[in-house]
């Protein structure tokens, strides 16, 4: 998971969202290809309630001697990221969740790379969860955050059945809060069903980002050589 979708309603919230949360989100800027380094809406508690904010995706440690990082940090694994250097002191206090319509993942058992864009089923918002880090050595200060990611079955063939963890809006404050035994927490956690239908790969461009980027496509008509797919970021 390299990119996602933020473009909310209050209508499109599943029951368990605290109002203000809906009416924050509600309020958001449209983001249809949400990139590293990109901002993005995620929910937050510095001690005074649930909030909606603006962080980078990509955390920065707030140990990091530079605001950025040589490691891929736009994605964390459940399974390590609570003794990861990285990602163990927001595991402890800074949780967060990233709330998405959807997201995009890369294809790649086809002749050539080929996006898709998941959503639920059910059509409703989904929440992810998140971990976040405020780097404050020297201004700007940077907020930022990063998904958690695990083996998820919800995910439809012929896409590689990884990606984020969600959880359910009446268990939103939960996780922020910081539930004991937290990966059990996750790992216990339902995930909703999910469905995947192709899109275009003017995705791979972090500078497009209008709602066309939703619309489906045949992948025979979309179809491009490998050869121009040197720069497609991984999958977790």
């Amino acid at each position: 998971m390299r990119r996602f979708v933020q473009s909310f309603s209050q209508e499109g919230m599943p029951r368990g969202v605290p109002q203000d949360i809906a009416r924050a989100l509600a309020e958001s800027p449209d983001r249809y290809n949400v990139a590293v380094r990109k901002p993005a809406a995620v929910v937050l508690d510095r001690g005074e309630g649930l909030v909606v904010e603006d962080f980078d995706w990509g955390l920065i440690p707030s140990w990091s001697k530079l605001p950025e990082t040589k490691y891929t940090t736009v994605t964390a694994r459940l399974e390590r990221a609570p003794r990861s250097r990285i990602f163990k002191r927001p595991w402890e206090t800074r949780r967060c969740i990233v709330p998405m319509n959807g997201y995009y993942k890369w294809d790649r058992s086809a002749s050539g790379p080929q996006p898709y864009f998941i959503q639920a089923k059910a059509g409703h918002v989904l929440f992810a969860a998140g971990l976040w880090d405020f780097w404050h050595r020297e201004e700007p200060h940077v907020y930022s955050f990063a998904v958690l990611t695990a083996p998820n079955d919800a995910i439809p063939s012929p896409l590689w059945p990884d990606g984020p963890v969600f959880v359910r809006a009446d268990k939103i404050a939960d996780w922020i809060e910081g539930p004991w035994f937290a990966q059990r927490f996750l790992s216990n956690m339902p995930q909703p069903a999910l469905e995947a239908y192709p899109v275009s790969r003017r995705i791979r461009s972090p500078d497009v980002d209008d709602y066309t980027l939703l619309d489906p496509v045949d992948p025979g008509e979309d179809a491009v050589a490998d050869a121009g797919f040197d720069d497609i970021d991984d999958d977790d």
